[in-house]
This record gives C-alpha cells, structure tokens and sequence, in this order.
C-alpha cells in the first residue's frame, strides 16, 4: 500500500528470511535478462514464489529459442548493481510487462529499454508466447486445445 501511495505501479518482494533474495511483486513474477542475453528466473530458496504457468511456459519458450535460461536464486545486490539489462513481470494477463526502475529509496535500478517498451529477448518472448497462442506459430507442446 505504501508503494502505490508513494506512485510506484507495483511492488518487489524480497525472500521473508533474509530479506536477501528477489521473490516475486504483488501481482506477477519477476524474469530479468543478464548482460550475455541469459533469462535469469529467480528460484526461491525457501520454495514460495508461484509456480506461474506464464513464467514456466516462457522458459520453455526462451529454451526453445535457444535462449540460455538460469533459474536460480537473484540476491536484490546483484540486481543493485547493474548485472541485468532487462526486467520484465511476468503473468497470464500480460505475458510481459516490462520494468523500466526499481527504486529502493534513494536507489534507482534502471532497465533503459524498459520505459518505452520490452527489451529484445523479452520483446521475442512474448512474441513468440502469443504466436503460439494465436495459432501463428506452430505449438509444439500441446499447450493450445481448440474449443469448439
């Protein structure tokens, strides 16, 4: 609450154990891409971010892609100090939504393709994930059922 009283879109939750590690936001998971073009998808250590079908499907996406993806644990340092290029929230509604900032108070993280819209690797996962989903590109996973 007091994230959107102060003007912020949504809200980053760190791990409740050491207030170290980047969870999930309020409404969405978090998908960050690093320097080399790696999908970086934070794994929680404790086992409490949502096991997401968008986050699941758009790994299986970038793999497809031949997208390096490391699922691991993000410590909110490493996402402090610049490693990544790209920022994205992920979830049914909006496959991708890009991040431009995360701020923690007087810090700013900044994603400069994020403001205007998604980078490239998350801009050609979405793409792709919707292709699929709008009958475009072919779905190799048995991920579409037509409903008649």
């Amino acid at each position: 609450m007091e994230a959107h009283a102060a003007g912020y879109a949504e809200n980053l939750y760190l791990d409740s154990e050491s207030r170290t590690y980047v969870e999930e936001t309020g409404g969405a998971n978090v998908l960050f891409v690093a320097k080399d073009g790696t999908l970086v998808v934070p794994k929680s250590h404790t086992d409490s971010i949502l096991p997401s079908i968008t986050r699941r499907s758009l790994v299986q996406v970038a793999q497809d892609l031949e997208i390096a993806v490391d699922e691991r644990p993000v410590t909110w340092d490493e996402v402090a100090s610049g490693a990544f290029v790209e920022c994205g929230l992920c979830g049914t509604a909006a496959v991708i939504s890009p991040v431009g900032e995360i701020h923690d108070d007087d810090t700013a993280v900044v994603f400069p393709d994020g403001h205007e819209s998604s980078g490239p690797v998350m801009k050609r996962l979405r793409e792709t994930l919707t292709g699929i989903q709008g009958g475009q590109i072919e779905d190799t996973h048995g991920w579409v059922c037509k409903i008649c």
